[in-house]
């Protein structure tokens, strides 16, 4: 019998890469997005079934999760894919937008997280993928939010593991570097600095960094550590993926915090 896999945020990067890669291995796919009427590259596909779901929207997690187990008749993996980046001051940042910051990265990754338990319970079998962030080990200036709902997955995924592995469901954190995704584009929001003139010059040389890091094209290995997380059967929690996350990690798990602060701010020039 053909297993199943439901990711979030399929409608691009990573999450669309993985999709295809799932359907090419024959799994059945549960593809979720905010507006699934747009898709036209995974609808071609056999074993995709596309179904509309929003991480914010306890309802549309909830259909979707239903819908995809009335199409295939169970879920064996969850890819909690969906999110974005908030960057800026955090004094800058409105309540909103601290808000949606956690809404979607942590408390619609709960609530979907939930919405696919019962049936893994029921059926004594399951794989969770959250995908992290090198940003969930080390952190970035200009990026507290952001590193705040990723350090929560962390810790959320590593502690589920004593709950949840007594059914027989794993818990796996897959942890990309720099990629060139639409995370740097639509999915980014840069809080405003009007009014906060001390910050300016940091906050530029922050973001001219971001302009020219080397971002990697090959959005693919991900999706191929992705769908190793879902198959190798081992307890493995943790899939850094990229050159630069790999050698971020190392160098933090080397370095006291005072001397990692020093190497981020002298590489950045604030």
């Amino acid at each position: 019998m053909k297993k199943t896999v439901l990711i979030t945020g399929a409608s691009s990067g990573f999450g669309k890469v993985t999709a295809k890669l799932f359907d090419k291995n024959d799994w059945n796919v549960i593809a979720t997005m905010r507006s699934p009427e747009k898709e036209t590259e995974l609808s071609a596909l056999s074993n995709v079934f596309i179904t509309k779901l929003d991480v914010t929207d306890k309802l549309s997690i909830q259909s979707a999760v239903a819908a995809g187990i009335q199409k295939f008749g169970k879920i064996d993996v969850l890819v909690n894919n969906a999110g974005y980046g908030a960057l800026g001051i955090l004094e800058a940042a409105t309540e909103q937008q601290v808000k949606q910051q956690f809404d979607v990265n942590l408390f619609g990754l709960i609530e979907v997280t939930k919405a696919v338990l019962p049936g893994m319970r029921q059926q004594k079998s399951g794989t969770i993928i959250n995908v992290s962030s090198v940003g969930g080990r080390i952190t970035f200036p200009f990026s507290s939010l952001y590193h705040a709902t990723k350090f929560a997955v962390e810790g959320l995924t590593e502690s589920m593991q004593y709950e949840l592995n007594p059914f027989g469901i794993h818990l796996k954190i897959v942890e990309p570097g720099g990629y060139k995704t639409e995370f740097a584009g639509r999915s980014m929001t840069l809080f405003s600095t009007d009014g906060l003139e001390e910050y300016q010059t940091a906050f530029s040389k922050f973001t001219d960094m971001i302009d020219h890091w080397p971002m990697s094209e090959n959005i693919g290995e991900v999706a191929d550590v992705i769908y190793e997380a879902a198959t190798d059967g081992t307890e493995k929690l943790r899939y850094p993926v990229g050159h630069d996350a790999v050698q971020l990690i190392e160098a933090r798990l080397q370095m006291n915090d005072v001397d990692f602060k020093k190497m981020m701010t002298a590489q950045i020039g604030i």
